[in-house]
């Protein structure tokens, strides 16, 4: 049998990273596509410095409005230190869409026609070790009496294939809807964004892994937010969201 490859060399450490594990709010931020960096062996994965920056790597500020709200709430934080690029941990390892051949408009050379061993070995190296994680701190919260509400944390692109995208906050949910109603309602009252339901992805589009995953099997309230990244493209912006977020999120948990 062939050795799989070594995904992660010992500079490029652990794939999970979590802040504020002690955290008091029953809130449980996850980002799953925090970053954009590559693990060494990889290199560029073939794409350009322009291709590499933009959302097809990664959802630009996402993580720093995750950690507006994580610090705002003292809630908990666990994000994915690698590219999606490398595997998008939002995807189970059946999906076409975990280690993509393309996205968008960009070819993805490095992703092309990898083996058996190639995906096992990334599927081992970064989504099993980030989910594990998740489960783990649930399960910790669980022993201790608190509760979890579990809340990932997304952007998106403003033109995607050619087409403006006009909403500007998504609030996501699967067939669990409990949370997402609340925010809705009170975005409503207070309509600071362009706020849909399931825009600009739904669970059709197989976006909501995460919140099947661990909230949905588990009972726990969940929802996905996707906050369009124009908007989140620097400290002001991202700061205004967190906030909005926040008082959104501490709102619908109240109610």
């Amino acid at each position: 049998m062939l050795a799989q490859p070594r995904i992660l060399s010992e500079a490029d450490g652990d794939c999970v990273a979590i802040e504020r594990v002690n955290g008091k709010s029953p809130v449980l931020l996850v980002c799953e596509h925090a970053s954009r960096k590559l693990p060494e062996q990889f290199g560029d994965l073939g794409l350009s410095q322009e291709a590499l920056a933009s959302h097809i790597a990664w959802d630009p500020g996402a993580l720093a409005v995750a950690r507006g709200i994580s610090a705002a709430l003292d809630a908990a934080l666990i994000y994915q230190r690698f590219s999606r690029l490398i595997y998008d941990c939002n995807r189970p390892p059946s999906s076409p869409g975990a280690m993509p051949e393309t996205s968008e408009i960009y070819a993805i050379p490095g992703n092309r026609n990898l083996s058996a061993e190639e995906r096992k070995a990334r599927t081992e190296a970064l989504y099993e070790p980030f989910h594990d994680a998740v489960r783990g701190l649930i399960r910790d919260r669980q022993a201790r009496g608190q509760d979890s509400v579990i809340v990932t944390m997304h952007s998106f692109t403003p033109v995607y294939n050619g087409k403006p995208r006009a909403v500007e906050l998504g609030i996501l949910h699967d067939e669990d809807s409990r949370l997402a109603d609340r925010m809705l309602e009170f975005s409503a009252e207070a309509p600071l964004y362009r706020t849909e339901r399931n825009e600009p992805y739904g669970p059709e589009d197989g976006v909501t892994h995460t919140l099947i995953l661990h909230g949905i099997s588990n009972g726990l309230r969940n929802v996905m937010i996707e906050v369009r990244n124009d908007l989140i493209n620097e400290d002001t912006g991202q700061g205004v969201v967190a906030d909005y977020l926040t008082r959104l999120l501490q709102q619908s948990l109240d109610a």
